[in-house]
């Protein structure tokens, strides 16, 4: 079995990426890499993922009735702010549904490739998706740096999987293989909606805040008598941010645990998941990612984990507003499977 060195990088022979060198654009990915066998598998989408959309719907539910209730308390719990209210959530969540993708990559700065772009990358994800047992998704590249990846649509018919150029330099193909499949995983598991949605009405809860305080300054906000009533916006201005991330973290932590599970299932060996998951994390601390705090969930390991742990104070902070379990965790149930 393979062990953690004392720098965070697996005890193994790869350092850097086989699929190419640094390049601007994504021509580097052309260099031959090894076709993986197909070998098909079947999953079953019973029990566990009937209870994750469950799950999911209520967390989801409470997160637009959380949009309701901030809109009654601005227009002072009037009809028609409640009517408003309503009337966001719904415009918010019907178009994350439709445009959840689009605005997914445009955050990463991502570009749609085409096989002809990257012939072996291009290959793998659908040698993946064969074994999969499902339909082959779009395939995207960021230009960032720092190693991750993400997936997004609405649904495994109309799915986009992504890998940043830092990922595709930094990882051994057995690796990265095992990170793409993670993402697939989303994909099947049909995470990647649900993951889509959340982010969206979480920065609206997060903007609909800033508008809370703003009233609370002005006088909004009004009491039985029309008095002004600014604690119940400053509440709400404190505990919707929260709100809405703790309930990104219970919909992500889930997720991220059954596509862990899944890609190695798929793989055969949580190994490799293993390995890529350490060696991303080591090279994140010195790799910043601009990416917004509300698409950060959708990554395989969260883009803003080290400057969230500076900025709320510690450890324990991260932990408690992680989107993400920890990568030990991670790690060591890979490694039990």
């Amino acid at each position: 079995m393979s062990h953690r060195s004392r720098d965070g990088v697996w005890d193994e022979d790869e350092n850097r990426n086989s699929l190419g060198s640094r390049h601007n654009d994504v021509s580097f990915l052309a260099v031959p890499v090894p076709t993986p066998q197909v070998r098909r598998v079947t999953f079953s989408t019973g029990e566990a993922l009937i209870k994750n959309t469950l799950k999911t719907t209520i967390l989801l539910s409470g997160l637009g009735g959380l949009i309701v209730a901030v809109a009654a308390v601005l227009g002072g719990g009037s009809s028609g702010a409640v009517m408003i209210g309503l009337v966001i959530a719904l415009v918010m969540v019907g178009g994350s549904y439709w445009y959840s993708d689009r605005l997914a990559l445009r955050s990463a700065r991502a570009v749609v490739i085409t096989e002809a772009d990257a012939p072996e990358f291009h290959r793998m994800i659908e040698s993946l998706a064969a074994r999969a047992n499902m339909p082959m998704p779009r395939v995207a590249i960021s230009p960032s740096e720092q190693p991750n990846a993400f997936a997004t649509g609405r649904g495994p018919r109309n799915a986009v999987v992504c890998a940043t150029q830092g990922l595709l330099r930094s990882l051994p193909h057995d690796e990265l293989e095992g990170v793409m499949a993670h993402e697939l995983m989303h994909v099947r598991n049909r995470d990647i909606l649900i993951g889509s949605v959340a982010a969206a009405v979480a920065t609206a809860i997060s903007a609909i805040a800033q508008m809370a305080y703003f009233a609370a300054l002005f006088g909004g906000g009004r009491d039985d008598e029309d008095r002004p009533n600014p604690i119940a916006l400053l509440l709400i201005t404190m505990l919707a941010p929260i709100s809405a991330s703790l309930i990104q973290m219970a919909i992500s932590r889930s997720r991220e645990f059954e596509a862990d599970r899944s890609a190695a299932d798929l793989l055969g060996t949580g190994v490799p998941l293993a390995r890529a998951l350490e060696r991303i994390e080591t090279m994140a601390r010195r790799i910043p990612m601009d990416v917004s705090p509300a698409q950060a969930q959708a990554y395989i390991h969260n883009p803003l984990a080290e400057f969230q742990g500076r900025r709320r104070g510690g450890a324990n902070m991260t932990r408690l507003f992680s989107t993400h379990p920890s990568t030990d965790e991670r790690i060591r149930r890979l490694l039990s499977l």
